[in-house]
């Protein structure tokens, strides 16, 4: 591979924005420097006059579906997404309904490597998996202690849902997995509190999506947050709460910060761009795309988030995506299926950098460099991803040209990713992603896709910094 100078841009790191040149060698960054006109004379030049230069997003929360003799592409067209929206490194968990074999839902080992061989090749930037710990397997807390050699050093657990674990066992897996260099990753959400409030609901005729919200409290969340914390200490471990909705869940994780517990955080953006009102339609099928676990909140909680990300309470943010269809994984909607079983999620991969921008730097609730810290360093260096989030000597050239000055409207048909919808139908964005690079190759040229399949590596994990 050729070297490569992206000139004249400003470089944004979690530190500090400089104009600067960026030196690319066999797919690293070597300098970062306010000329480097000599090297360019030898090397390909992109023009980056105008533009910021910055790390490849770091998505460490997707639920994108392998492929299937049905559908073969799913997979790599989900990771052109993820490109094209200007993430380069993404995780994606294993869980039940993303294409996982009979196998895989009863150990974490043939999980592992059957996720493995069915992604290898297959995508266009770089990749990891989190495994998902469900209450049906036969021993995933023995098989917790064996991942973190094998390059996985985090999993996920649920509070709820039918393969959710025990509390008991939940403890044991924050052990088991702490202890040997990983993290458990928590779904927090009362089982009690919801599936008492859902039986209530459906007793009443209460089926519509709309309910779904409902039923899946401010309160399910802050009290299943509150016990997470508390296993955590008990477990002497760390943990990771995901998708942080409301402001009580936000107050358990920072207390229990204060007391010691080695506990962090993420949210996602659609509690950040969206509220509640977006359950208050009375078509059906158009609710049923907001049918997300936790569901949208309010306001007053939305602005909670946006301050735990300025002030540093919340500590990255990933999008949860889950690759549902209208007219497939939603579409039970509209015959009358009760809320409780249509499925949960909502695309996001492709629009992640974008909103943040838009919503949080563009509207001065955060600065440039803060959104690079939420969304390439924090969780890069949390998730163990070694040589990612930053435009640094020695990282890998996995880079961003943004334009800021851009506008355009968000429309779900614009989008590469595999779902038929968007969250964010008609939402006016500033700033758009123009070029990206993983590991100095070109993947999007000026808004276009580029790479290939088969570019993008899966990438091993050290052991957890608790």
């Amino acid at each position: 591979m050729s070297a490569l100078v992206v000139r004249g841009g400003t470089v944004v790191r979690s530190t500090g924005s400089t104009p600067a040149d960026v030196l690319v060698e066999d797919g690293r960054i070597v300098a970062v420097e306010p000329d480097l006109s000599g090297p360019a004379a030898t090397a390909d030049v992109v023009d980056g006059r105008g533009l910021l230069v910055l790390p490849g997003s770091v998505d460490v929360h997707t639920h994108t579906r392998v492929a299937s003799d049905a559908e073969p592409d799913r997979f790599f067209q989900d990771s052109v997404a993820a490109a094209m929206g200007g993430t380069t490194t993404f995780l994606a968990f294993n869980n039940p309904g993303t294409g996982a074999s009979p196998a895989a839902e009863r150990s974490l080992l043939a999980g592992l490597r059957e996720w493995r061989d069915r992604t290898s090749g297959d995508s266009a930037v770089d990749i990891g998996l989190s495994l998902a710990v469900s209450g049906r397997m036969d021993d995933p807390v023995e098989e917790l202690r064996r991942i973190v050699d094998a390059g996985v050093p985090t999993a996920k657990a649920f509070m709820v849902f039918d393969f959710r674990l025990d509390d008991r066992r939940l403890i044991d897996a924050m052990r088991s997995l702490g202890s040997s260099g990983g993290m458990l990753e928590v779904h927090c959400e009362d089982p009690v509190l919801i599936d008492t409030a859902v039986e209530a609901a459906l007793q009443r005729g209460n089926t519509s999506p709309r309910y779904h919200a409902a039923t899946r409290t401010r309160e399910a969340e802050a009290v299943a947050t509150h016990r997470a914390m508390a296993f955590a200490e008990a477990a002497d471990a760390p943990v990771h709460v995901v998708h942080l909705s409301t402001a009580g869940a936000l107050r358990a994780v920072s207390e229990a910060r204060e007391r010691g517990v080695r506990a962090t955080a993420e949210t996602c953006p659609h509690y950040l761009v969206l509220d509640e009102t977006v359950y208050g339609g009375t078509d059906a099928l158009d609710v049923a795309r907001f049918v997300i676990s936790p569901p949208i909140r309010g306001a007053a909680d939305r602005d909670a988030l946006w301050g735990g990300l300025a002030e540093g309470s919340l500590e990255l943010v990933a999008t949860d995506h889950v690759p549902d269809r209208l007219d497939r994984e939603k579409a039970a909607a509209v015959n009358g299926v009760s809320f409780d079983r249509i499925s949960n999620g909502s695309p996001g991969i492709e629009t992640l950098l974008t909103l943040l921008y838009s919503e949080g730097v563009a509207k001065g609730r955060i600065t440039v460099e803060r959104m690079v810290e939420l969304l390439a360093t924090a969780p890069a260096t949390r998730f163990g991803l070694v040589g990612k989030g930053d435009v640094a000597p020695g990282f890998d050239a996995d880079l961003v040209l943004f334009d800021p000055h851009a506008t355009r409207t968000i429309r779900g048909r614009q989008l590469h990713h595999t779902s038929d919808y968007t969250p964010y139908e008609g939402l006016v964005v500033s700033g758009a992603v123009r070029d990206v690079f993983v590991r100095g190759r070109r993947v999007v040229a000026d808004g276009a896709f580029v790479g290939e399949r088969g570019w993008g590596r899966h990438v091993d994990r050290r052991p957890i910094d608790s």
